[in-house]
């Protein structure tokens, strides 16, 4: 499975990462014989036209798995595919690869190594973006990206787990780049479905029972500047098509009218939801998917960027005009700043935040206990929206089953997994989003 090889994967200089190349080459299957030189972090291989390696083998999936190239190591993950991704003759769902190994997806055999050459990214001279804080190189390549969004008026897709800062990188696009109009939000998690068509296109008098005026949507609203559609995996099947027919032809129809009317706006989408799996799954229209990710920037989890937590930290103090406090003493303390670096961090850069202002009203809970399972529960703060509040307790009560299932167990996945109901690799899953080993 792996093989000895170099183990430097990514070079850091002042404004530019280099990354090794990832080679890919077809063995078997249809497609045997293709070759890849990725020039990325990361890679998708598929059947999908956006896939970086793209195959015609019917037996794999539009977006079958991602390759990411790490520190002398390249990640590799199954994305929800049908027939699943295996390595010496294990399925797996995430595995760790070094040096060079042999990918079977359906009928193909794809050799992964890592090449000899490296690709430089770009890297930021700047330390933040808008409210987006961190001068680590994962956020500095970020914002190289954002950078590039600014310039440029394209759809822009924004991935990343929940709390990782997508709101405030698409207010900074906006805030930074050409457009001057308005910036309109719409949680497509949040508005009930009955409602989300009438909030994007609006609608004419008469048109439905309550509708006694007629009314633009967000795109009309929008009309010069922005619309951020937050959560956009959570946006109904059934209301799919009518957002492709916006990107494509730049017009809306109001509910109840016949004539359509043109539309001036840049869209900006965040999810943290895996799209690709989503598409394999059905969920989510390949198509769609394709409009909205003409620019696909992700924002990396606090777990990759530990290194900002003591900037982040000074600038929750900041903003708390608490400075000068005791337990702002003790936060900048070089031990606890190092047992926070230690913590998984699940709700990323928002939890960190919480667990600041939380430490400036009561004692700081002991993070020597972080990455146990311990956690404090997460604070129910009715300013947030309620899909991220019901989010956080979620996972919370999630992480706190599975910690307690797994010491009943003795650590013995397979057991706590059956106790619970779950396939293993479900068990896994959950695991994994709770920042477990």
């Amino acid at each position: 499975m792996a093989s000895e090889e170099p183990s430097t994967t990514a070079l850091h200089r002042e404004n530019t990462l280099a990354i090794r190349k990832l080679e890919l080459a077809v063995l078997a299957g249809p497609d045997a014989g293709a070759r890849s030189v990725a020039t990325g972090a990361r890679v998708v291989i598929g059947t999908h036209a956006s896939a970086e390696l793209v195959l015609t083998d019917t037996t794999v999936s539009r977006f079958h798995c991602e390759l990411e190239v790490g520190d002398g190591f390249v990640t590799v993950r199954d994305l929800g595919s049908k027939n699943g991704t295996r390595i010496s003759g294990l399925v797996v769902v995430e595995a760790r690869l070094e040096g060079t190994a042999t990918l079977v997806l359906g009928h193909s055999e794809i050799e992964v190594r890592l090449g000899g050459t490296f690709t430089e990214l770009p890297l930021s001279e700047r330390e933040s973006f808008g409210e987006l804080i961190g001068r680590s190189p994962a956020m500095r390549a970020v914002y190289a990206q954002l950078e590039r969004a600014t310039a440029a008026d394209a759809t822009v897709l924004l991935l990343g787990e929940t709390g990782t800062g997508k709101e405030l990188a698409a207010r900074a696009i906006h805030e930074q780049g050409a457009r001057g109009g308005p910036y309109v939000v719409i949680d497509c998690g949040a508005l009930p479905p009955g409602l989300i068509d009438a909030e994007l296109y609006g609608y004419e008098r008469g048109a439905f029972t309550g509708a006694h005026a007629s009314r633009p949507g967000a795109f009309e609203l929008a009309s010069g500047g922005t619309v951020f559609l937050d959560e956009i995996g959570e946006l109904p099947a059934d209301l799919q098509p009518k957002l492709l027919r916006v990107l494509e032809a730049r017009e809306v129809q109001r509910i109840g009218s016949e004539r359509p009317v043109p539309v001036d706006v840049r869209i900006i989408a965040a999810t943290n939801r895996d799209l690709r799996g989503e598409v394999n799954a059905g969920r989510f229209r390949a198509d769609l998917f394709y409009r909205l990710a003409v620019l696909e920037i992700r924002l990396p989890p606090l777990r990759e960027h530990v290194d900002d937590i003591p900037q982040l930290v000074d600038a929750f103090l900041e903003a708390t005009e608490r400075e000068g406090a005791p337990e702002a003493a003790r936060l900048r303390d070089p031990a606890v700043r190092a047992e926070l670096a230690r913590h998984r961090w699940p709700g990323n850069v928002r939890e960190l935040r919480n667990h600041v202002e939380r430490a400036l009203t009561a004692p700081i809970p002991d993070p020597g206990n972080a990455g146990t399972g311990w956690e404090p529960p997460p604070q129910l703060d009715i300013a947030e929206k309620l899909g991220l509040v019901r989010e956080q307790w979620v996972r919370y009560v999630e992480r706190r089953y599975i910690v307690e299932m797994l010491e009943k167990h003795h650590g013995n996945v397979s057991a706590a997994a059956r106790a619970a109901g779950l396939d293993r690799a479900h068990f896994y899953r959950i695991m994994a989003a709770c920042g477990l080993r």
